[in-house]
C-alpha cells in the first residue's frame, strides 16, 4: 500500500510540475504579446480549486483529471471568423505573436530541464564515471588487444577521454575498427592498437569492446560550468530523442518501448523509492520528452499549430477552414491511436495483458 501511495504521489507531483511549467510558458508569452488569458488550468474536467486574479481577471484552477492542462485565451479558435477581432484577443494577434505563444509551452519544458540539470550539478554534483577499465571480460576484443583491468584510458585516436561515457560513444560508433588507445597503466603511459569488435543491437551493428567502468564520483560545478554542462546534457537528451524517433519511423523499432501514463507512473514510483535526486533527474528527462512531443507537427499539438502558421506565412492568407478541420481530425485520430498503443504497452509491462489472456 505504501509503494502504491508513493507511486501515485510521485506521478501526480511530476506531471503537475510539467503541466504547470508548460502552460506557464504559454501564459507568459500570451501576456507579453498583449493577449488576455481567461483561464489557466492544471488538469481537465471540473475545477477542484479555483482563484480569480483581481488585476488580470485570469481564473487559476486545479481540475480533477491531472493528465494535461490548458491556457484559455480570449479569441482562441476564432481566427477564421469574419469581422474585426476584439483587441487583446488571440485572434487579433499577429502571426509571429501567435507562433511565439504556441512555441513558448514546449520551450518552457526544455528550459526547465536545463534549470534542473544546472541545479543538480551545482548542489549534488555531476555524476562522472571515470575512464578506468574496472573489468575486462575474458575473450573479449579488449582482452585480445591486451587491455587490462585498472587501465585508465587517456585518449582514443588523439581525442582526450575524460569519462567512461566518451569511451563508450567512440567504441559504439566504430565497429570492426582498429583504434589507438593511450592508456595509463601504473606509472607507465602506453599506446595500444585496439581492435573493436561488433554486436547486433536491434538490427544495427555497433562497436563492442567488452569492458566495464564502475569507478564513479560526484563533482560539484561552479555556476558557469554547471549551466554550460546543463545545456550540453539537455542537448544530448534531445539528440537521443530524435535518434529514437528516426529509428521508430524509419525502421519501425521501439514501438513496444513507448510508455503512457501508467508506465510513467510506474517509473516515477521506482525513482521515488531511490530518493529525491532520481525523482528530480526523471523530472528533467520527462520535461524534455514533453516539450519535444508537443513540437511534433501533428495537428492538435503545438507543433501542428506552428505548421499552420508557417503555411499561412507562405501563402500570405489564413489556411482554409476546411483544411484546418481535416488536419485536426487526422491529428485526433493519430493521438487516439498512440494513446491506445501506449496503454497496451503499459498494461503488458504490468502483466495485465498476460493475466487477461490466461483468464480467457
Amino acid at each position: 500500500m505504501l509503494d502504491t501511495l508513493r507511486t501515485i504521489l510521485a506521478f501526480i507531483v511530476e506531471i503537475g510540475v510539467l503541466i504547470f511549467v508548460h502552460e506557464m510558458g504559454h501564459y507568459l508569452a500570451a501576456r507579453s504579446q498583449g493577449v488576455t488569458v481567461e483561464t489557466f488550468s492544471v488538469g481537465f474536467g471540473p475545477a477542484l480549486l479555483k482563484y480569480t486574479a483581481k488585476k488580470s481577471g485570469t481564473v487559476w484552477q486545479v481540475s480533477a483529471l491531472p493528465l494535461g492542462g490548458y491556457v484559455k485565451m480570449q479569441g482562441w479558435g476564432e481566427e477564421q471568423t469574419r469581422g474585426p477581432a476584439k483587441p487583446g484577443s488571440f485572434a487579433s494577434a499577429s502571426l509571429s505573436s501567435k507562433a511565439v505563444i504556441v512555441a513558448a509551452g514546449p520551450l518552457a519544458n526544455l528550459l526547465l530541464a536545463v534549470v534542473i540539470y544546472a541545479g543538480m550539478f551545482m548542489t549534488a554534483g555531476q555524476l562522472t564515471t571515470q575512464p578506468v577499465l574496472s573489468d575486462v571480460q575474458a575473450g573479449s576484443p579488449a582482452a585480445e588487444s591486451h587491455l587490462q583491468s585498472g587501465d585508465r584510458v587517456l585518449a582514443i585516436g588523439g581525442n582526450p577521454i575524460d569519462n567512461f561515457n566518451q569511451l563508450q560513444q567512440i567504441v559504439v560508433m566504430h565497429p570492426d575498427t582498429v583504434l589507438d588507445f593511450t592508456i595509463q597503466r601504473g606509472n607507465a603511459r602506453l599506446i595500444l592498437p585496439v581492435t573493436v569488435g561488433d554486436i547486433n543491437m536491434n538490427g544495427d551493428k555497433i562497436g563492442h569492446l567488452g569492458v566495464i567502468g564502475s569507478q564513479s564520483s560526484l563533482k560539484r560545478l561552479a555556476p558557469g560550468p554547471a549551466i554550460a554542462t546543463a545545456f550540453r546534457e539537455t542537448g544530448a537528451q534531445i539528440a537521443g530523442w530524435f535518434h529514437g524517433m528516426a529509428t521508430l519511423i524509419v525502421d519501425h523499432r521501439g514501438l513496444r518501448d513507448l510508455a503512457g501514463p501508467l508506465g510513467i507512473a510506474q517509473i516515477s514510483g521506482q525513482a521515488a523509492a531511490l530518493g529525491l535526486l532520481p525523482v528530480i533527474s526523471l523530472l528533467a528527462l520527462l520535461s524534455i520528452n514533453l516539450g519535444l512531443v508537443n513540437l511534433v507537427p501533428i495537428p492538435i499539438l503545438d507543433g501542428g499549430h506552428l505548421v499552420f502558421y508557417a503555411v499561412e506565412a507562405l501563402i500570405r492568407r489564413p489556411v482554409p477552414e476546411q483544411a484546418r478541420e481535416a488536419g485536426l481530425k487526422v491529428g485526433v485520430a493519430i493521438i487516439l491511436s498512440l494513446v491506445l498503443l501506449v496503454t497496451f504497452n503499459d498494461l503488458t509491462r504490468l502483466g495485465a495483458v498476460a493475466w487477461f489472456t490466461h483468464l480467457l
